[in-house]
């Protein structure tokens, strides 16, 4: 079966839109939200208006066993108040029938239509006297739109969306920028006001404004939110920046390049959108189930009618046909997919992992590759001390918290880095005075009376040191050297990587045994990704993949027949989440990658994933199995109630197919209740799928 991928998707035709499920949008809006609130309103009003009127219902009466007054307004309730919910309550259904039949796609709503239809006709024709008493179906109509709104009511709820992936893009850019005037004088202006050529200032700890190249000044740039590289990028004069990028330790003046839709942020944006519009929509399960059981309860009524008036008895032929076509509408069916995706959802979020699209999730059963992004997904997404090399006889501890101590006064990832670390081994740091940073060469300060010096190659040759052997080798992982100084002599060097999560290994181990294929992608260099795949047995590395090539390499990956499930937390995973069959954001992410997915992670687990596929595979289960629920009662009642057995003297009442229809609901809201009992905490997952 396949499965549209992203909500967001909503199929066009000349005269109709439809809602994500897949039926005729009655209203015209694509708004999941709008929807929420009309089915929830047209549930309640119907609700209401059918309590009456199945008290009222004569065959109601008989079937339960109690008496209704005779004669005057009270054989009326029924009809009136019947007549009223066709028209109101069954709206949707009625407009959705004629669209799939302008569409000749016959399916649920179809289906849905032709039952109330028939039942309101029948109803209203023994309600005049026109028809037999037999075909007074009020309470039947009644109950049918009741259910049958519930479960569009229960389906819309789970699929309303609750970010944006575009407008959180939007939000990367500051509020303000200071552009430099043309008598020298700074102005604060708005980012849209910018033009080509414009000359801004970025101070330290500010974002970028536009597209631009460098003038004067150098800075380290946190470039995170754009390529998902955890590492600072130094950028000088001549060297290119993005919007949305942030200096962190020294202000540069920029030349504006490219605004507005021009900029790299705008073009990550569109690749969003066009990779969430481009996802076709595929019929669902449940409307493929209605499609065949409409022809099965349409050739059902015309074989019925045909039978029974070759037999002489018209009365008969007409009172068979109707019931034929009434019941062969399944409530269960209509209630069999929307209840499992609401328990499966509600299920999901008590075990952190957040469904915006059922279709997603549904679709995740049968994924074929999981595409992870590397940096703080597989990683944590932050440099961390990872080995420490000494010289000079110092240990390991003095030299590290010596470093600590220089940095104490800098807000630069990888002094924040070395301080969590001193302090994760209760070192203690003393102070230090005198703080000073050099962009490029790194941090100095005085402590204890020492002159300390931390900082990477160019502070070597600045103080004529050569770097300890050691680091060699750490170079060539990708790793960051930094290098620590004691008046003037080296004294020791920090390893500095991105950490790799301790899950990550049980979680691409269990994909492995799955049958899944793991590949990793990544902005860094191929050594550093290389030496991440390595340590966790991943079986494709996609290094030095730019923001905008990342969609290509997933539909790559579709192109060799694969199902793909994308994994990742940044701004350039957007397109790529959008792209892939699944996309799965990390909820520790950003806004935009979470608006861009239909899964999100709460937890940074990559395990997580996991959850993922046993929560799709036990909810493609609940609903393969209430489908055979719902549609098999109609298999099994359409014949019996057409008169299939009456040449031994058997012919099933109305009564008791409206009894065998509400049997078959009760099994199937009990068979969705059970996925409750899932356990999705990512250990029990991983144990489970490995059974």
């Amino acid at each position: 079966m396949d499965h549209a991928q992203h909500t967001h998707q909503t199929r066009h035709d000349d005269d109709a839109t439809h809602d994500a499920s897949g039926h005729a949008d009655p209203s015209g809006h694509a708004d999941h939200h709008d929807h929420v609130a009309q089915f929830r309103r047209l549930f309640w009003v119907s609700f209401v208006l059918a309590i009456p009127t199945v008290a009222f219902s004569m065959m109601f009466a008989d079937l339960v066993g109690y008496d209704l007054p005779m004669g005057g307004v009270w054989e009326w309730v029924s009809p009136v108040l019947g007549a009223i919910i066709f028209v109101v309550g069954g709206r949707p259904f009625l407009i959705g029938a004629v669209d799939e039949i302008r569409r000749r796609s016959p399916g649920m709503m179809l289906l849905i239509g032709l039952a109330i239809t028939v039942a309101f006709l029948a109803s209203s024709g023994a309600s005049i006297g026109l028809l037999p008493h037999e075909l007074d179906f009020w309470w039947e109509l009644a109950l049918l739109v009741v259910i049958m709104l519930l479960g569009h009511w229960i389906e819309m709820r789970s699929l309303a969306q609750t970010t944006s992936a575009l407008d959180s893009l939007a939000a990367l850019l500051p509020d303000e920028a200071e552009r430099v005037g043309s008598d020298g004088d700074i102005e604060r202006v708005t980012p849209d006001a910018l033009r080509v050529g414009d000359v801004v200032v970025v101070r330290p700890g500010a974002r970028v404004p536009a597209d631009g190249r460098i003038v004067s000044g150098e800075a380290e740039f946190d470039e995170s939110m754009i390529t998902g590289e955890s590492r600072t990028v130094r950028r000088g004069e001549t060297d290119a920046v993005v919007a949305g990028t942030v200096a962190t330790d020294g202000g540069v003046r920029i030349e504006v390049t490219a605004t507005g839709e021009d900029t790299a942020l705008s073009g990550i944006r569109k690749l969003v959108a066009d990779a969430q519009a481009s996802s076709s929509r595929a019929q669902r399960l449940a409307d493929r189930a209605a499609a065949w059981l409409f022809w099965f309860a349409l050739g059902a009524g015309v074989i019925t009618a045909i039978v029974w008036s070759l037999t002489g008895a018209p009365d008969l032929a007409v009172v068979r046909t109707v019931t034929v076509l009434v019941i062969a509408c399944p409530h269960a069916l209509g209630l069999a997919i929307p209840l499992v995706v609401s328990i499966s959802t509600e299920r999901a979020a008590r075990g952190g992992v957040l469904v915006k699209d059922r279709l997603a999730l549904e679709s995740m059963r049968t994924i074929g590759a999981v595409l992870f992004d590397k940096t703080g997904t597989l990683t944590k997404g932050a440099p961390t001390v990872l080995e420490v090399e000494t010289s000079g006889g110092l240990s390991d501890d003095e030299v590290l918290a010596l470093a600590a101590s220089a940095e104490g006064d800098s807000e630069h990832p990888l002094a924040r880095a070395i301080v969590r670390a001193a302090t994760e081994r209760g070192l203690s740091v003393p102070s230090a005075t005198g703080f000073r940073s050099e962009a490029a060469l790194g941090v100095s300060a005085t402590v204890d009376g020492r002159e300390v010096h931390v900082g990477g190659p160019r502070m070597l040759d600045d103080h004529n040191a050569a770097p300890l052997a050691a680091t060699g080798a750490w170079s060539d992982d990708g790793a960051i050297v930094l290098h620590v100084l004691i008046d003037g002599e080296v004294a020791g060097a920090l390893k500095l990587a991105d950490e790799i999560r301790p899950e990550s290994r049980e979680a691409v181990d269990t994909l492995h045994a799955l049958g899944i294929e793991v590949v990793m992608i990544t902005g860094d260099a191929e050594p550093v990704a290389n030496s991440v795949a390595a340590e966790l047995g991943i079986d494709r590395v996609y290094a030095g993949v730019r923001p905008e090539d990342k969609s290509a390499k997933v539909a790559e990956l579709q192109g060799e027949g694969l199902s793909v499930a994308m994994v990742g937390d940044g701004v350039n995973d957007a397109p790529a989440l959008a792209t892939a069959d699944v996309g799965i954001a990390i909820g520790a992410g950003t806004d935009v990658a979470i608006g861009s997915a239909g899964v999100i992670l709460a937890s940074d687990d990559p395990r997580s994933v996991l959850s993922v596929i046993r929560l799709s595979r036990a909810g493609y289960r609940k609903m393969v199995q209430n489908l055979w629920w719902g549609a098999g009662y109609n298999l099994a009642a359409v014949p019996l109630a057409a008169g299939v057995l009456a040449p031994i003297g058997f012919v099933l009442p109305m009564s008791v197919g409206a009894v065998l229809m509400s049997l078959s609901t009760i099994v199937v809201a009990l068979n969705a209740q059970l996925l409750r009992r899932l356990d999705l905490r990512p250990a029990e997952s991983v144990a489970a799928l490995r059974a």
